[in-house]
Parts: C-alpha cells; structure tokens; sequence
C-alpha cells in the first residue's frame, strides 16, 4: 500500500500541506500522515505514527526529500530503517525511489546537498542579522505608537491618566504603552 507523508514548518504554510496531501492522494496514497512542524525539530509525530503504521510491503511516498528528515544522517537513517523492514520510500519532486541502486545513491547524493543548502540558509541569515544590527536596525515588528505618539503617552501618564485609559485612548494594549513609555525616556 502507498502511504504519504506530508510536513511544512509552520500553520501559515496549510495550503502547502494541503498541496502536498493532494499530491501524494493523486499519486496513489490511501493514507497520509501529516505534521505541522519545523524540519529541524527530531520530534514529528505524523512521520512516526506513519512509521508505525507501515508494514513490509507498503511504500512511503514523500513530495520531496527534506519532507523526510532534518539532516542527511536524520533522512538516511530513516530510509535505512525503513529498508530493513522492506519499505521503501519514493520521492516525487525528484522522481526517486530508493528500489533501484540509482534511487538510493540520489538520495544519499540529494540529502546531503539539502542539509548543506539549509546549513547555507541559516549561516546567511545569521550574517544578515548581525550586519543588520551593526547598523542599528532591530528586527521585530514596527512600534505601534510612533515616538511622537510615545512622547504623547508618556505626558498622558505623567498627567495622571492611567495606563488602561492610554491604551483604550490608542486602541492598543496596555503592554505597547509600557513599551512606549520605555522608548519615550530613553528618546528623551
């Protein structure tokens, strides 16, 4: 029996799951498992129970190799163990399947190259970052209240008015007043 297994990183990815649950459907797949979580977390309870359910005979069906393990040791490790109980896996965004020699040798091949584009990814992020904040730019959302707005905030509360009545007066919460609040005494 086919058995897919579909993953993304986040819920703001669902139509991409859905995606991939509708490939792995059309390709043949009587059941797929699914997860909502980051490829670098080793904990993915959709793949296990998959796992679990399988039996020597079924093949695992993926849309893509880093769908099936957070680093090439994580995803060889997994296919290895699948084929000491006779199951194979196939990806199909590169057509592979590891019941052929080629299969298995691309996948060795493509696992690592994934885990160094990802080791790639998140050394430039890194980079980015730092020269971001080299320059003084933070990340992070933008302030609600502008630092004239701040400034505004803090004569209001410096007037007697309470935290609760500022925040109602912005429609924002009282946490955005603390926060400026906190940038109009270090603006000022």
């Amino acid at each position: 029996m086919l058995i897919g297994y579909a993953r993304v990183s986040t819920k703001r990815q669902g139509d991409s799951l859905d995606t991939q649950r509708q490939t792995l459907e059309d390709y043949g797949c009587k059941k797929v498992f699914t997860d909502t979580i980051s490829g670098a977390k080793s904990a993915r309870p959709g793949l296990d129970e998959a796992l679990d359910y399988m039996r020597e005979g079924d093949v695992l069906v993926v849309t893509r190799l880093d769908r099936l393990g957070r680093t090439a040791l994580d995803t060889l490790r997994t296919i290895s163990a699948l084929d000491e109980r006779g199951i194979p896996v196939v990806m199909l965004d590169p057509s592979l399947d590891t019941r052929t020699k080629e299969g298995k040798l691309m996948v060795t091949i493509m696992s690592g190259l994934a885990e160094w584009e990802r080791d790639l990814l998140i050394q430039r992020t890194r980079e980015g970052v730092a020269h971001a904040r080299a320059q003084g730019r933070v990340g992070g959302p933008k302030p609600k209240l502008s630092s004239e707005q701040a400034q505004v905030v803090k004569e209001l509360i410096d007037g007697g008015k309470t935290i609760s009545a500022v925040a109602r007066t912005f429609g924002v919460s009282r946490p955005t007043i603390y926060r400026a609040l906190e940038r109009a005494d270090n603006d000022g």
